[in-house]
């Protein structure tokens, strides 16, 4: 027996704590009271327990245990992103069936938050005095780009060593640059699409869109037959303005748009393929010519790789075009070694040969650590006590609080391979045995954190 089996004993109150987490509808994106009203339950829920805790301003806080100059640090976010629709159960609750636990945060990432705090209830219950002081630190910002935690760092002490449990198994050393650009026309000037909407987070695969175009039966009849043959479902409406099509794809992970099918993409090159460019618009066309059905950037010339972390990736999330807005967002997620400025560079300039304007939304720069570094050590110790093997070391697209630490920690669960958890999708879950073995892995980490 090992001390991380120490968590189960937990499993009622944990599972009854997250089910009232995850009721709580926190999309930061839409919702910052909703975000605050989640980070402010789980701060109370420390306080139950005995522990210290503090509210920095409205989006982030900590929860403390043990003694000591040193710090150590767990960091997990209580802010999800949009239910979005396709769901088979309630979203915003803990559901159990066939094995798996369903809900929007049951991996991101409320359901490790909720068990990170028991991890120091179970320290504190067990009468271990870390060494070092272990804190919590949750963030209700994470999904809408990190602020909460430059907010928070801006006045609290950086651990020293730190992980966030907020990714894949084994241990993430590399997490590629985010780059969350907005592309937009002063007023659309399409001719046959009327309007055009896609996406509900730019970090997103969008899983559906609309548009309304007007046409005659014989280019409606014609774009019916041309839509069969294409990847995705199509819908047509017959309306007083024109013909409704809602498409449907696949959602996935801004990180992993290859993932997906990008339903706004393949919407516009359908569009495009039987009316042509100019008609739908000069952002249409920026779109459709610049991004298309890529994922990796070739087309706006920015497309680059590295052994350490990978290919370059590029999402479009959201597209907005009406009487009011005529904009898309894009998510790019760039290599480690890759030179930023010259990526937003390159998108500007193509982006203003079709009279587009670039504003650059969020930027987030990589993170890159040593492997030989202490934290990775105790994380590797961790995952091998219960798992029986090492941890493999990897690289992600991925943006974690793990990048807001100045190379002081890294991602480290709580998704085990092979498991199909649907973060950012429909029925996200997690395999109840997996989300067990992550909380007996995290205890173990938690442990070796308060050891010194």
């Amino acid at each position: 027996m090992i001390f991380g089996d120490k968590i189960t004993e937990y499993n009622e109150e944990l599972l009854r704590d997250l089910n009232e987490l995850m009721s709580i509808r926190s999309v930061s994106c839409s919702d910052p009271k909703e975000a605050e009203k989640a980070l402010d339950y789980i701060l109370n829920k420390g306080q139950e327990m005995g522990f210290r805790t503090k509210k920095v301003g409205n989006k982030a806080g900590h929860i403390e245990y043990g003694e000591g100059e040193e710090l150590a640090g767990i960091l997990a976010h209580v802010d999800v992103v949009p239910a979005g629709a396709g769901w088979s159960c309630e979203p915003y609750a803990l559901t159990e069936k066939d094995g798996r636990y369903y809900g929007r945060g049951i991996a991101d990432d409320k359901g490790p938050a909720m068990i990170a705090l028991y991890c120091l209830k179970a320290l504190k219950d067990s009468s271990i005095v870390p060494g070092r002081r272990i804190r919590l630190i949750i963030g209700c910002a994470e999904e809408i780009g990190m602020m909460d935690m430059e907010e928070y760092f801006s006045s609290e002490e950086m651990p020293s060593m730190a992980f966030t449990p907020d990714s894949d198994y084994g241990i993430c050393l590399k997490e590629k640059g985010i780059m969350q650009l907005e592309i937009s026309a002063p007023t659309h000037d399409g001719t046959i699409l009327t309007e055009m909407r896609a996406g509900t987070a730019v970090n997103a695969v969008p899983a559906q869109a609309y548009a309304l175009v007007d046409c005659t039966e014989s280019e409606d009849n014609s774009l019916r037959r041309f839509a069969d043959a294409k990847p995705g479902e199509y819908d047509f409406i017959y309306t007083m303005d024109g013909v409704d099509i809602h498409a449907k794809g696949k959602a996935a992970h801004g990180s992993t748009p290859e993932l997906g099918l990008n339903s706004a993409t393949h919407l516009i090159r359908i569009l495009a393929a039987n009316f042509g460019e100019l008609p739908l618009g000069s952002l249409c066309s920026f779109i459709d010519d610049a991004i298309g059905l890529e994922t990796d950037g070739m087309s706006l010339g920015i497309a680059c790789s590295d052994t350490e972390s990978g290919a370059l990736t590029v999402n479009v999330g959201r597209v907005e075009i009406g009487s009011d807005n005529c904009y898309c967002q894009i998510d790019i997620r760039y290599p480690v070694s890759a030179d930023s400025g010259g990526i937003l560079r390159r998108v500007r300039q193509r982006a203003a040969i079709d009279g587009l304007k670039t504003k650059l939304l969020n930027h987030e720069y990589p993170l890159s650590m040593q492997a030989d570094a202490p934290v990775i050590g105790i994380l590797s110790e961790a995952y091998k006590a219960v798992m029986g093997v090492e941890p493999e070391l990897y690289s992600t697209g991925g943006g974690t609080y793990a990048r807001t630490l100045d190379n002081n920690g890294v991602a480290f669960g709580p998704t085990m391979p092979g498991d199909q958890t649907h973060i950012h999708d429909a029925d996200e879950s997690m395999d109840s045995g997996n989300f067990w073995k992550h909380a007996r892995i995290c205890l173990e980490a938690v442990k070796g954190l308060a050891e010194k």
